[in-house]
């Protein structure tokens, strides 16, 4: 445990977590930042490594985590404070390639997950072979090491756990990253401390707090827009198009169908640099789930003593949190009209007035909103301003639904199972994408009218009966018993969960909105609009 003197207390705090041999390569580098920073290194992975560091926070401070590989994929999302992963340049790739080179001929490069389909050209050009692959668990890496020697190759290039793996099974591994990489990680990780620092600074001068104070970084980006039929390509060559504007957009997709992953794959392909986008929020609100009251406090801000219960020394608003970056709006088509008539001004003027405010506050920020119904449509029913549709929809995205695109269905569920085992601590089955082949009909005939989330649903439930069972084979009847949904769709009909009532399936859950959300593959938030849907008749 860390304990600080008086003197450390104003320098940011950063936590080094890894099990391998990059922990040698974090000790090293260390030094150099003992003036900027308070580092400590944590032997630990995965569920251990969160468990720990959850506990600590609730007693110490932490500014930013530093990690790599598969144990950085496992961390993010599941620890409070910021994440930086460290990666290997390309640099370190050619400079590991060419230490492997002078082992052998017979190389090969197992990466975390994604493939780099750059090396096969880079081996083309200097005319030696590279075998490659991809692995999600340390179960994956060592089949992969076992494989490839087994097949003759004799030095394999990747991160700590497989150089680790690569040599216990008398190979040579050859470690990808460099000190100028950790560097890199080093300093982003020292910038996110600086400009967190700043934001509590600037939270305690000017009263912020609330979803002021908890600033989201886009996580998502290009690469998780996954899929390789024509729809998505067309998406993501979109989403490049417009990230180079400042424009707004309007994103329209079916419930699940990832409007809000575009959102930020939007923001993060912005033409900025690496800090840049470390400094530029993103933060997002769904206009469908808060009451309208509420809804304008949070995008407006207030003044003290606005309304019964207004934070004393009032508060930001979003739109003058994310100022500088983007303001996500989600399910704008649920915006009540008198606020739309607010966020036109917004929009038209550049600047904000508080709740029971005069003073207009200058905003710099992209808006992005999303929506699952047919807006313009809503317009002709007087349930939408034309002026603000035309605002917001000055560049438009449509997200395919899932049933439009069924090459991507099995890919898709390929992925997903595999990082839902992962999760679990659980191993793919070696034959897993032969096994999801022989399910593709059953899979393409589904409705998903909860799309990419209702079949992360799916894979998620699949997971835990095969984590259960690890001898137990995907065959279409299995999928068939954990997810009955997918019945009705092998005769044409509409799959149970479109045509039930919400108030049925909740009865059937005992009342519990998770349950009855993950049942019909939909989020709690369309769970609760279809809910009050029902109710007015």
């Amino acid at each position: 445990m860390t304990y600080l003197t008086a003197s450390d207390q104003d320098k940011p705090i950063i936590w080094t977590v890894s099990m391998s041999r990059l922990s040698d390569l974090f000790r090293d580098i260390t030094p150099e930042y003992d003036a900027l920073a308070t580092i400590e290194p944590i032997h630990l992975g995965f569920d251990d490594a969160v468990r720990h560091i959850r506990e600590r926070l609730a007693t110490e401070r932490c500014d930013a985590v530093i990690s790599a590989g598969s144990n950085a994929a496992y961390l993010k999302g599941r620890l409070p404070v910021p994440l930086v992963v460290a990666k290997a340049s390309g640099s370190d790739m050619m400079r590991a390639l060419a230490r492997a080179r002078r082992v052998s001929a017979r190389i090969a490069v197992i990466t975390h997950q994604h493939p780099m389909p750059e090396l096969a050209e880079f081996a083309a050009t200097f005319g030696f072979d590279v075998a490659q692959r991809t692995y999600v668990t340390r179960e994956d890496a060592l089949g992969h090491v076992r494989e490839l020697k087994a097949a003759g190759i004799e030095a394999i290039v990747g991160a700590g756990l497989i150089t680790d793996l690569a040599e216990d099974a008398g190979l040579t591994g050859v470690f990808v990253y460099s000190s100028a990489s950790i560097r890199q990680a080093f300093d982003d990780a020292l910038e996110i401390a600086r400009l967190a620092q700043l934001e509590t600074g600037g939270a305690r001068r000017r009263g912020r707090g609330g979803a002021v104070q908890d600033t989201l970084r886009a996580r998502h980006g290009l690469a998780d827009l996954r899929g390789e039929s024509p729809a998505m390509e067309q998406v993501r060559q979109a989403v490049v198009l417009y990230a180079r504007s400042n424009a707004t957009v309007l994103i329209e997709g079916e419930t699940g169908s990832g409007k809000e992953l575009a959102a930020q794959a939007i923001h993060r392909a912005a033409p900025h640099g690496r800090v840049d986008e470390l400094r530029r929020p993103f933060l997002a609100v769904n206009c469908g789930a808060i009451a309208e009251s509420l809804l304008e406090a949070e995008l407006f801000g207030h003044e003290e003593g606005a309304f019964t219960g207004a934070r004393r020394g009032g508060r930001a608003g979003l739109f003058e949190a994310a100022s500088g970056g983007t303001l996500f709006l989600d399910e704008i088509g649920e915006m009540p009209l008198a606020l739309q008539t607010r966020l036109l001004r917004v929009l038209e003027e550049r600047e904000v007035v508080r709740v029971g405010g005069t003073r207009p506050v200058p905003v710099d920020v992209r808006i992005v909103s999303a929506t699952h119904c047919d807006l313009a449509q809503r317009v002709r029913d007087g349930r939408f301003r034309a002026d603000l549709y035309y605002r917001l929809a000055v560049l438009r995205l449509s997200l395919p639904p899932l049933r439009e695109r069924t090459a991507d269905i099995v890919p898709l569920a390929e992925w997903l199972l595999r990082n839902a085992l992962a999760a679990l601590g659980a191993r793919a089955h070696p034959n897993l994408q032969a096994e999801l082949q022989a399910c593709a009909p059953l899979l393409a005939r589904h409705a998903w009218p909860g799309n990419v989330r209702e079949l992360r649903n799916l894979c998620e439930r699949l997971a835990l009966f095969l984590a259960a069972e690890p001898l137990q084979a995907l065959t279409p009847a299995f999928v068939l018993a954990v997810g009955p949904e997918l019945a009705a769709g092998a005769d044409g009909a509409a799959s149970p969960p479109n045509v039930e009532r919400v108030t049925d399936v909740l009865r059937r859950f005992d009342g519990r909105r998770d349950a009855a959300a993950a049942y019909l593959g939909i989020s709690r938030t369309t769970l609760w609009r279809r809910l009050r849907e029902e109710a007015q008749g």
